[in-house]
């Protein structure tokens, strides 16, 4: 379901075929250019499906889509609310929204996503734990206390750095960012690195008592299968909820 709702065409026929083949699936639904009616026809048809759990999002605006009828992620929670019992997640950032004023701005925001439905939390990319673990005492204490799922990027590329801060503004770490410039021009050796410090940042946050995890692998299943193996002995024995 990309920027402006653009690929919200295949949505319902993924999401279907992702249930048949036994696979739990969660609809990705966007809603800045879209209008109430659209977004209900694919909520009607996500129900008739069978299809239990949407992730609502306000989504970004392509430059060529009109402005819609949502200016926040809560009104599209809202609005499914008023349609059935889905399960219903959102997104937010350990590092601070980059449209809000300030974390108390952002946290006021987070807290009518949970007001309007929101089940569960699931991070922007993050790749400094502890910028996690501060985050998820500051969410503890404001009083939203729906589960949160730490988001992993597993960076395989040196040119999605620049990318990845553009778009979500989180910090790079010296680690990172000495891994990006040693292995730039050998695209093996970054991917292995990249793998790694994606791996070791999973085993830190499991062995602090995260156990609910996702990792945005970009439509690389090769990426997801090479950290789950790196993993294995460990998700198994520990019960962690893995997503990619």
């Amino acid at each position: 379901y990309g920027a402006g709702g653009g690929t919200s065409e295949h949505t319902v026929d993924l999401a279907h075929e992702a249930k048949t083949d036994g696979v739990t699936a969660l609809a990705h639904l966007t809603c800045y250019s879209s209008t109430k009616e659209k977004v209900l026809d694919v909520i009607r048809q996500l129900k008739e499906k069978g299809i239990e759990n949407i992730l609502a999002l306000r989504g970004d605006r392509a430059s060529d889509s009109p402005i819609g009828e949502f200016n926040h992620a809560s009104e599209l929670m809202e609005l499914i609310a008023t349609q059935g019992d889905f399960c219903v997640g959102g997104a937010c950032y350990p590092e601070c929204h980059p449209e809000s004023a300030s974390i108390i701005d952002d946290l006021d925001g987070l807290k009518r996503k949970v007001d309007s439905g929101c089940r569960f939390l699931t991070t922007q990319m993050f790749f400094d734990n502890s910028v996690f673990y501060k985050f998820s005492n500051q969410l503890r204490s404001y009083g939203i206390q729906v589960p949160l799922v730490a988001g992993i990027m597993p960076v395989t590329q040196s040119s999605q750095i620049e990318r990845i801060v553009k778009l979500s503004g989180c910090g790079i770490p010296l680690e990172l960012s000495s891994i990006c410039e040693r292995f730039a021009d050998d695209p093996a050796a970054m991917k292995q690195a990249g793998i790694a410090f994606a791996t070791n940042q999973i085993i830190d946050l499991i062995a602090s008592g995260v156990n609910n995890i996702h990792i945005y692998t970009m439509n690389k299943p090769d990426i997801a299968k090479a950290i789950m193996d790196n993993l294995s002995d460990i998700i198994g024995k520990q019960g962690t909820q893995y997503e990619a």
